[in-house]
């Protein structure tokens, strides 16, 4: 048994080797990747675990993951910790997850990673419905690395797309009605830049984990020419191995953007 899995670990440690090469050396490069990550709480009642466990192994994984996607140097990277539906679980669940992002975010913001690689942290999202204390937090990562310009690490927290489309528009329409913009001037430049997202490239390759096909009220407007990758696994199985996979799927892919 323990030869056996010895070989088995020898043998997935080349193929992931393999991986690493082959999306490396390809022409196609994501300057953008999204992810919705999904599943903490399933993999913990999985596992027989507490929900807290499942968010606490989630945020580990988070971390995993910024550490491949700086060695494949994807400039913007962003994640969907929390929508604005997620505020309505229940206070425990939700105090155990401000908790958590007080702690990874003054994780990050200290990470000789983040500035060794010259990272810029930011917060997207209806920040008046988070407490306080995760708004300190959020603007201690902010203020520590907003000089940065190498990479750009999203985190969207109390998210939801269609609110982010209504404050442009609500944007959009004053602006009119006060006479500082013509209904000529209004096209898709102009609602771009009205969004969270306005100095970020929309996403190239957005991934959802846990087997759920769907986006949720993730980067709607963002997302109208972005490719598209659904894994069985839950977020805090999510491998290296799964991510070169989405990738390289992503670039055997021909994008057509509409045409």
């Amino acid at each position: 048994m323990g030869i056996s899995k010895r070989l088995g670990d020898v043998l997935g440690n080349a193929v992931e080797a393999k991986l690493l090469r082959e999306v490396k050396i390809h022409p196609d490069k994501i300057n953008h990747l999204a992810i919705i990550m999904d599943g903490n709480r399933r993999f913990a009642w999985s596992k027989a675990l507490e929900t807290d466990i499942g968010h606490k192994m989630g945020k580990m994984k988070l971390e995993q993951v910024l550490d491949w996607v700086l060695e494949l140097e994807i400039n913007y990277f962003t994640v969907y910790a929390l929508s604005t539906e997620n505020l309505n679980r229940p206070a425990g669940e939700l105090d155990g997850l401000f908790k958590l992002y007080i702690e990874g975010l003054k994780d990050i913001a200290d990470d000789p990673r983040i500035h060794d690689n010259g990272v810029k942290v930011q917060i997207i999202g209806k920040r008046e419905l988070l407490p306080d204390s995760v708004n300190a937090a959020i603007d201690y990562a902010e203020e520590k690395t907003a000089h940065y310009d190498k990479f750009t690490f999203t985190i969207c927290l109390a998210y939801g797309s269609r609110e982010e489309l209504l404050d442009a528009i609500k944007s959009i329409a004053a602006d009119h009605s006060a006479g500082e913009l013509s209904l000529d001037s209004i096209d898709e430049l102009e609602v771009s830049r009205r969004l969270y997202t306005a100095e970020m490239p929309d996403p190239d390759l957005v991934i959802r984990t846990s087997g759920e096909e769907r986006i949720s009220n993730f980067l709607l407007w963002q997302m109208a020419y972005s490719e598209l990758y659904f894994t069985d696994v839950f977020w805090p199985s999510f491998s290296k191995k799964e991510l070169l996979k989405a990738i390289q799927t992503y670039q055997a892919r021909k994008r057509r953007f509409g045409e």
